[in-house]
């Protein structure tokens, strides 16, 4: 008997016995993917970590404004142009305003930056044991992975009070670099066939320097380098308390449980290309675009491709022109904006102002294409997405690696939440499905 063959059959079997009607969801105002008939949130908590802000209600309609991002209160504009002006890093500073919600002064982000350093190395054994021998083709499964290992090599892993689980998440913003940079390192070597290059944390360097000193053969990087990649961990350290990996840490997290599942979870979600996988469809996009555009600079001719994409006939078939959009954001994403500006840079000095302008195109062209072909007022912009993955090709980050840098900076807004959570909570999160089916009478056997 084939019994692969049985997938395929079951699967029918599945489709046919799960297929809800979409007019029952309007039946009984279903709030699906937990949004508002107006395409608002659903509001299910409250926060003082992020605030995500790109409309108005204006007599009970939605009216788009210019995207907002803040910190603890502080504009994501600000904050950069703050350590910015003053030719600092400023990752780590960022990490300590969201742990702790407010600015650190010198001394105690020198200090604070210790800790970090003192806790990046894994433990003995770990790289060999949870990383080297069971080498995955994608680096945020196995980065969950090595989340959840990380169970085993803790003296006191289900203890959920805020001590022992800010010790937790330290050690976890910590130690995320050299995870994913090991992750990598092995699926080239063992999936690639690439040479094995496994680098020690660089003692006294910054999150960022360690990222491009673990993943880079020979170590080197320039400070320019260092610069834009520790920028892009800002941009994507916290994105408010709704967005999906961010949710998905607290609710696993309201339940009571351990640190490590709730994160592990976090990244599970963060995978998905509706998420921080997004970057990576971003560039595979748009390396589909330059095969099939002959001329990058014709409006016409990519308004026509991009047309194509909406309809389903061009790319990879999901209708999508990736990177444009977001769930919240309308007018404007402020992390694109920051990102345009150093993608505009990094091309001048990289020689790529020629990809760098279809890029700018497709954003010019792509509101007007969607409200063409959708028949929608939706308005829509381009996200941080759009720009990042142009941003780590120019930095030579190996595509793989694009949504694992995305979970290094993200798990201090994880973290953050959690902490949130555990002090505020109190109720496992638990909202309702209804039951559409109805009772059902059982069959015996012989007469099924």
């Amino acid at each position: 008997m084939n019994y692969e063959s049985l997938y395929s059959d079951y699967s029918e079997l599945i489709i046919k016995n799960n297929n809800i009607e979409s007019d029952m969801f309007v039946k009984y105002n279903v709030k699906r993917g937990l949004r508002n008939t107006d395409g608002t949130g659903v509001l299910v908590g409250l926060t003082e970590v992020g605030d995500v802000h790109a409309y108005i209600m204006d007599e009970n309609e939605k009216v788009p404004v210019e995207g907002r991002l803040r910190y603890r209160g502080i504009d994501i504009f600000d904050l950069v142009k703050g350590f910015q002006d003053e030719k600092r890093l400023g990752f780590e500073e960022c990490v300590y305003l969201l742990l702790f919600g407010e600015l650190p002064n010198k001394e105690e982000l020198d200090k604070f930056s210790a800790l970090l350093d003192s806790r990046r190395k894994l433990p003995r054994a770990f790289t060999e044991d949870m990383i080297l021998k069971a080498p995955s083709r994608d680096i945020m499964n196995k980065l969950a992975r090595a989340v959840l290992a990380s169970y085993s090599y803790d003296s006191n892993p289900d203890d959920t009070s805020v001590e022992n689980t800010l010790r937790q998440c330290i050690d976890l913003i910590a130690r995320f670099p050299a995870m994913a940079a090991y992750g990598y390192q092995a699926k080239s070597h063992y999936h690639d066939g690439n040479s094995l290059f496994l680098h020690s944390p660089k003692e006294g360097a910054s999150t960022a320097e360690n990222i491009l000193h673990m993943i880079r053969p020979d170590c080197s990087y320039t400070r320019s380098e260092v610069e834009i990649l520790d920028l892009l961990l800002v941009l994507h350290a916290e994105h408010g308390g709704g967005n999906n990996s961010t949710f998905a840490t607290r609710v696993v997290s309201s339940s009571g449980t351990d640190t490590y599942s709730a994160i592990a979870a976090a990244i599970g979600s963060l995978k998905g290309p509706k998420h921080g996988g997004a970057n990576i469809k971003v560039m595979q996009m748009m390396e589909n675009i330059k095969a099939n555009v002959k001329n990058w600079s014709d409006e016409g001719e990519v308004s026509d491709y991009l047309i194509k994409i909406l309809n389903k006939q061009a790319n990879d078939g999901s209708g999508l022109i990736y990177g444009v959009g977001h769930a919240v954001y309308t007018l404007s994403d402020p992390r694109g904006i920051v990102l345009k500006k150093k993608a505009q840079e990094l091309a001048k000095e990289t020689g790529n102002e020629e990809e760098y302008n279809l890029f700018t195109l497709i954003e010019k062209l792509s509101p007007e294409v969607f409200a063409r072909v959708k028949r929608s007022d939706k308005v829509v912009s381009a996200n941080v997405d759009f720009y990042s993955g142009f941003v780590y090709k120019s930095l030579g980050i190996p595509h793989e690696l694009y949504t694992p840098l995305f979970a290094i900076s993200r798990i201090a807004g994880w973290s953050a939440h959690l902490l949130e959570e555990i002090i505020n909570g109190g109720r496992i999160i638990r909202p309702a499905y209804k039951n559409v089916l109805g009772k059902v009478a059982y069959t015996p056997m012989k007469d099924r």
